[in-house]
């Protein structure tokens, strides 16, 4: 019942901007460390966007200057058609950003903190049924600095969502949970997305990223170095051969169907690259 009438309240709103979030040729420099070196990246209406790269990559300083908390050296970025630099305040009230724990005031109760932050938006989400959704309810009087670091990323999700915004940024959404929990905060942010939301999600986890992404980038040295659907990411290629047969050429896919008939009728099974092979194969580096 409180899903269904969250629901129906998101649905008022629908982003008419195709790419809700656009980053053409953004440079990022340190110093002589360039951050950011030539980034392009867009976001679908509606769909759910990952960036995985290892420490360093470069995708929290894009995220930052998505969210306005940074500034581009060069190039443009866009987020539902505005500069998040020059239009912060007609943005606010349209994006949400998950904050981490450093960021949640540790002395506010999570039930007031809930009701406060949805105080400062004209259409908010109904608070008892967000809270009920992230299984806050029986934390409302808690002081976030009493919370375990699983209720603390659901309360930084529920700041960032009750605002029913048209973007939302994710940063790591279930980290910390344990696999049960996880899977729920995944149900969430499906519902979140049926709503029409756009999401942008960073994780550390393969298989979070594989159930939730309908697209991915793939960041390393600051640049995109792979993108596209988890499927097409792994989808198999000519360095993609079992160990326990040579093969030469490139796989088509009725190649890829001829062999699998093989490997059944010899009692074998063939297992398709994961999006974690392919993100290690990329970068030689696996996410910390």
């Amino acid at each position: 019942m409180h899903v269904i009438r969250l629901t129906a309240l998101a649905r008022r709103r629908v982003s008419f901007v195709a790419h809700p979030v656009e980053l053409i040729d953004i440079h990022r420099s340190f110093g002589s460390t360039h951050a950011l070196a030539g980034i392009d990246f867009h976001a679908e209406a509606g769909r759910i966007t990952a960036v995985l790269g290892p420490n360093g990559a470069g995708k929290t300083t894009m995220l930052e200057i998505c969210e306005g908390l940074q500034r581009a050296d060069s190039g443009s970025v866009k987020v539902l058609g505005l500069n998040p630099l020059t239009d912060a305040a007609k943005l606010r009230p349209r994006v949400g950003v998950m904050i981490q724990d450093g960021g949640l005031p540790l002395a506010a109760r999570s039930g007031e903190l809930l009701r406060h932050v949805a105080r400062m938006y004209a259409n908010p989400a109904d608070v008892d049924a967000l809270s009920e959704e992230l299984q806050l309810t029986p934390f409302a009087t808690t002081q976030v600095r009493h919370l375990s670091g699983g209720m603390r990323q659901r309360l930084a999700m529920g700041v960032a969502l009750v605002g029913q915004p048209e973007v939302v940024f994710l940063d790591e959404p279930s980290s910390g949970l344990d696999p049960a929990a996880r899977r729920e905060v995944w149900k969430i942010i499906n519902r979140v997305k049926e709503r029409g939301t756009t999401v942008i999600l960073t994780s550390h986890l393969m298989d979070e990223v594989e159930y939730l992404a309908d697209y991915v980038y793939i960041l390393n040295a600051g640049t995109v170095i792979a993108q596209g659907s988890v499927s097409h990411l792994t989808s198999l290629d000519s360095t993609d051969i079992p160990t326990s047969v040579k093969l030469t050429g490139r796989l088509s896919a009725d190649d890829f169907h001829e062999l699998n008939q093989w490997a059944a009728r010899r009692g074998l099974q063939l297992s398709p690259r994961s999006l974690e092979d392919v993100f290690l194969d990329l970068t030689g580096r696996t996410l910390q």
